[in-house]
């Protein structure tokens, strides 16, 4: 049983609910009459919320040591941790609640069943979209890498074979490198020094056929390069960029993309040209719409993504929270 990550917001909330949720349904068995609940509610709560944030806040604290524990150790030093937690509140708060000799036993049993059904859900949430994953992935191998750019490429190479050999042979490299990235693991996480480096690689491609009219401004000097990210985020909002923003028009287009780090989260921007007239392109937006999913899979709701028009530009913002380990990739 993989432990989810205490430190994650969509994980924070879905406890929150969920030990909520219990604690109603405690009070509602417990009172004798409808207008009793509210005071039953808020007696079982000035126990269970204390207990729930202390013990989030303990096993937050200790998500490194949690991340080296597999299988029954993690899940063990989960439930000794609540329960100590709930034994300490207890023993040393005064009275217990509801009285009476038997009520410690009676709250580590409570304890034992809410944690233990919380993590066979999160267990059970993670198996699940499993499918959905690859499913995505799926979807993202049509999105990223679309027919008319491989004939594209492989009609630049076959340009330059003759009038440059040299520069036609890094073309078919960076082809390749790309392919190899796109048939990788996708469920391991990725570097933002390894994704820019692709993204290069893939814009040299477009930058053999499309010559000046492929303009790339990169401001990443506040990149932090081991920051880890889903693969291959930025290569399709790229592709989406030349095809949407720099193909249809015949005039020089500048693609902007800047990464930087703020607190605890790394910002991405990328923005193109909008072309105007018949030129403009119609998306299906597939593209968008996997980063987007595939942001949520891997990091729930602490990352966010907006798309918009402004001045004339097409804008993708990203904001996903910083982390240097594999830790929480999907599995």
């Amino acid at each position: 049983m993989r432990l989810p990550d205490f430190r994650n917001l969509g994980v924070l909330l879905r406890i929150l609910l969920g030990v909520n949720a219990a604690s109603l349904v405690a009070a509602v068995l417990k009172s004798p009459t409808l207008p009793a609940i509210g005071p039953v509610l808020i007696e079982i709560s000035a126990l269970v919320q204390p207990v729930m944030f202390l013990t989030l806040l303990i096993l937050s604290a200790a998500r490194p040591l949690l991340d080296r524990l597999r299988g029954e150790l993690g899940l063990a030093a989960v439930l000794l941790t609540a329960m100590a937690v709930t034994a300490a509140f207890d023993l040393l708060g005064g009275e217990p609640l509801g009285g009476g000799g038997d009520a410690l036993p009676r709250h580590l049993f409570v304890t034992i069943i809410v944690v233990g059904v919380l993590l066979a859900w999160f267990d059970l949430r993670s198996r699940a979209l499993s499918p959905a994953l690859v499913e995505a992935r799926l979807q993202a191998l049509q999105a990223r890498i679309q027919p008319h750019f491989l004939f594209n490429s492989l009609n630049a190479v076959l340009s330059l074979i003759r009038a440059d050999p040299r520069r036609a042979e890094h073309v078919l490299e960076d082809l390749a490198e790309l392919f190899r990235a796109l048939m990788a693991d996708s469920r391991a996480l990725s570097t933002f020094a390894s994704e820019v480096e692709l993204a290069r690689q893939y814009l040299a491609i477009e930058a053999v056929r499309l010559g000046d009219r492929l303009q790339v401004e990169w401001d990443i000097e506040q990149m932090p390069g081991e920051a880890r990210l889903p693969a291959l985020i930025l290569q399709p909002l790229l592709e989406n960029a030349v095809y949407h923003g720099i193909e249809p028009s015949m005039a020089p287009g500048k693609v902007v993309i800047r990464v930087y780090r703020a607190g605890n989260e790394v910002h991405v921007h990328l923005s193109n040209p909008v072309p105007t007239g018949g030129r403009r392109r119609q998306g299906n937006r597939i593209a968008v719409e996997n980063i987007r999913e595939r942001l949520q899979l891997f990091f729930d709701a602490e990352a966010r993504m907006r798309v918009r028009e402004h001045e004339g530009r097409y804008e993708v913002v990203i904001r996903m929270p910083y982390t240097d380990t594999d830790s929480r990739a999907v599995c």
